[in-house]
């Protein structure tokens, strides 16, 4: 049976499927070649340049940081992490070319060693998480820091600015015993390693379920979550007034006299129709061969990720060709940076002080890379909580206690299919980085939209039903974790009837 990338969308959206057979596969492959043939019609001319190292070394420097972050941030045991924590950037099958593992819980810092004898490193540096060194390096080219919550204690503040869970009646609408169903079908089997379950109604917490060794206050790991995290924080930017979502991305290695990417705009980028060419396995025609991917580099290089993004070419015009590509949340975070600190803001306080704190999560972690650049193309960690409150705050249209956090319009922008994305067929991305179900690909209604991230993470903004419907667990469950949340969205759907629009 083979597996094509071009089902990437899918897995990264935590519904994983067998892939199809006979006529089903044919008609797969006919899609596959309509994407390429379409993509190479439009190309520019310009060329790829591969990223530059080994491709042992850079499995090697994630597998460092993942197993780092997997003791160090959600507390695993070692031996748990390397076997199922982080595949994205740290393939299963090439960890076992190390030969010598060191985990030093004094230091918080992780140590593996090739039979080439070269060792690659990753420490945590306090909440900017666990970052891989370069290698010969033992250190950051940064100055760590830990950003508090400026929040009250949430033991004795009400959900969702804290913890308290008001006792209050079941609401008379929802079928009990059919939720509770959900929540133990969403959960799954043990195969399914769901470590954390959270499903809110109307912004109410109403359900939720942990692992054992796991807490409400637990981070843990999301990949491609942050993507849409990512693009919150450029709304919030937005909404103070730093940026304009249509206004042509400011760059600075985009300025020169005649560059074409002066035409990229900041809503193409949040698009992931930016046109910027980088190798990705998410592409139709993606050749493992051809060398390292610059949308694993982003992760692994250990060097300043902004500027690779900023100074690969285009590859199409910008909104005409959706691919998913890490360059683009990247090229987002340089900007974020750019305006916080051009106004003399501190760079990592900023996600806590402008939205963390007025939205109640306390317990996020953002990592970075060498140069201290958010990596939030996936590399953060956050309870299932604070991921819920963060699926209430689009839920709510961007405004949080009478105060509008995101730009009026823009949860519209992040479930509208993406112009580009349309053009080839795929009804499956929308704007700020979300995954849309316009395509009726996840059980619930079509007008839903989640963030998603690979090894079966999940958040579902279900707006009909009021919905917010929160997954984590371990990568090497995805496919079971993917197969028992679905049971677990159809039988959310027999117990909570839809929500009557405003005024119906």
């Amino acid at each position: 049976m083979r597996c094509s990338w071009f089902g990437l969308s899918l897995l990264v959206a935590g519904f994983v499927a067998a892939c199809a057979t006979g006529d089903a596969q044919d008609s797969r492959d006919d899609a596959r070649a309509a994407l390429i043939a379409r993509g190479e019609s439009l190309e520019l001319e310009t060329e790829w340049v591969r990223p530059p190292g080994e491709a042992l070394n850079h499995h090697t420097a994630g597998f460092a940081k993942i197993l780092c972050s997997g003791v160090f941030i959600t507390g695993l045991d070692p031996a748990d992490a390397a076997a199922n924590v982080g595949g994205f950037t740290s393939p299963f099958d090439q960890r076992g070319h190390v030969v010598d593992t060191v985990v030093d819980v004094a230091s918080q810092s992780v140590a593996l060693t090739l039979p080439s004898g070269v060792t690659r490193t990753a420490k945590r540096y306090g909440t900017q998480g666990c970052v891989a060194h370069a290698i010969g390096e033992d250190s950051v080219y940064f100055t760590p820091s830990v950003v508090t919550p400026n929040l009250p204690d949430a033991a004795t503040t009400p959900w969702p600015m804290g913890d308290v869970i008001p006792d209050e009646p079941w609401p008379a609408e929802v079928d009990r015993a059919k939720f509770e169903e959900a929540i133990e079908l969403g959960f799954g089997p043990p195969e399914a390693m769901t470590l954390g379950l959270v499903v809110t109604y109307k912004g109410r917490l109403l359900g939720e379920r942990y692992a054992e060794g796991i807490d409400i206050h637990t981070p843990l790991e999301s990949w491609s979550m942050g993507k849409s995290l990512t693009g919150t924080l450029m709304g919030v930017l937005i909404q103070q007034g730093e940026y304009q979502l249509w206004q042509p991305a400011p760059v600075p290695e985009w300025q020169g006299e005649g560059d074409p990417r002066q035409a990229i705009r900041i809503g193409d980028i949040m698009r992931m129709s930016s046109g910027i060419r980088i190798l990705a396995p998410g592409d139709p025609d993606f050749d493992p061969e051809r060398g390292y991917p610059d949308h694993l580099y982003f992760y692994t290089a250990t060097a300043n990720s902004f500027e690779w993004a900023a100074t690969r070419p285009q590859q199409w015009e910008p909104n005409t060709v959706g691919r998913y590509r890490n360059s683009d949340p990247v090229l987002t975070n340089y900007l974020s940076r750019l305006a916080v600190e051009g106004r003399g803001e501190d760079y990592h306080a900023f996600p806590q002080r402008n939205l963390f704190d007025k939205i109640g999560i306390r317990n996020a972690i953002m990592e970075t890379d060498v140069y201290g650049n958010f990596l939030t193309q996936g590399y953060e960690f956050l309870p299932p909580r604070d991921w819920a409150r963060l699926g209430n705050l689009y839920l709510q249209d961007g405004v949080w206690n009478g105060e509008r956090i995101l730009p009026e319009g823009y949860v519209e922008y992040a479930s509208e299919v993406a112009p580009a994305w349309a053009a080839d067929g795929r009804n499956v991305y929308g704007g700020a980085f979300f995954w849309v179900n316009a395509s009726g690909g996840w059980p619930v209604p079509e007008s839903a939209i989640g963030m998603r991230g690979a090894g079966g993470q999940s958040a579902t903004i279900i707006p009909s039903h009021q919905l917010v419907v929160v997954r984590l667990g371990k990568y090497t469950g995805s496919r079971a974790g993917g197969q028992a949340l679905n049971q677990g969205f159809e039988a959310l759907m027999e117990a909570v009837p839809p929500v009557a629009p405003s005024g119906g």
